[in-house]
């Protein structure tokens, strides 16, 4: 297995605090703050596919519109790794991984209240419904089941901080089953928490992601720095050089760089 790494050379995404991840001919995985849009929606805000483009076409000074296949999600106040695909082949046979689940997934997720179990596992079936999906007591014509598994990493009286691995990728999955199990995610509103953080982020962070390249014939798992301000004493890095957390650190710089593309 390959772990990408960031070397020296490798090239910043729009601001030298943002890291490119991993980028060869045929990959281009990014860290996605919270806040900031996977995929373009009816808000017109800025979207990671689209930034994504833009850095391809000014970096590699690319002539014409910019390929780019999303081939994931994550949802808008997590953050994490995001896995592109920049050809059509890779697009392909990366589909068909996520689709037979080959991919690894892991988190890192701060939940309320001391979980008990030191580790587990957790099999339900989601129901989904406009804004907030639910979980049945029973599969239904229009439930998913969704399974996953976690380990308590350490604890306090009223947090604790857990290792999730995904087996299903539901929408909502991880933020659902938690609240669930009566641990809603530190900042999740929406399904459960009593307070919001600063810049509306959740503490659910996409820490790694492992798949089959598309070429080279071997494992690759692209890993994200614990970002500045996650709610965990000691996980992140000095305030120097870390990694921030809120799209709202990036926001005015991508504006401008999107400025200068267009003049």
């Amino acid at each position: 297995m390959d772990t990408a790494s960031q070397p020296l050379h490798q090239p910043c995404f729009f601001d030298r605090r943002w890291p490119v991840l991993y980028v060869d001919n045929h990959l281009l995985a990014l860290y996605k703050p919270s806040g900031l849009l996977v995929q373009g929606d009816p808000t017109g805000d800025a979207c990671l596919l689209d930034l994504g483009k833009r850095w391809i076409k000014t970096h590699y000074r690319k002539p014409g519109r910019v390929f780019l296949a999303l081939l994931h999600r994550l949802d808008r106040p997590a953050a994490g790794v995001v896995l592109f695909a920049r050809t059509s082949k890779a697009a392909g046979r990366l589909a068909r991984q996520f689709r037979d689940r080959m991919v690894d997934k892991r988190y890192l997720v701060v939940v309320h209240g001391s979980v008990r179990a030191a580790s587990g596992r957790l099999v339900d079936h989601i129901e989904r419904q406009e804004r907030v999906s639910r979980v049945v007591p029973s599969p239904t014509p229009t439930s998913q089941e969704a399974r996953l598994t976690y380990r308590v990493l350490d604890r306090t009286d009223h947090l604790s901080l857990l290792q999730v691995d995904l087996e299903t990728g539901r929408r909502h999955q991880i933020r659902i089953q938690l609240a669930r199990l009566g641990h809603p995610v530190l900042g999740d509103l929406r399904y459960g928490a009593d307070e919001s953080m600063p810049d509306k982020q959740i503490a659910l962070l996409a820490q790694a992601l492992s798949v089959d390249h598309p070429t080279l014939g071997r494992r690759l798992t692209v890993e994200v720095p614990v970002p500045q301000g996650w709610p965990w004493p000691g996980l992140a890095r000095g305030e120097n050089g870390c990694l921030p957390w809120s799209w709202r650190a990036f926001d005015a710089v991508c504006c401008a760089a999107g400025n200068r593309d267009s003049s």
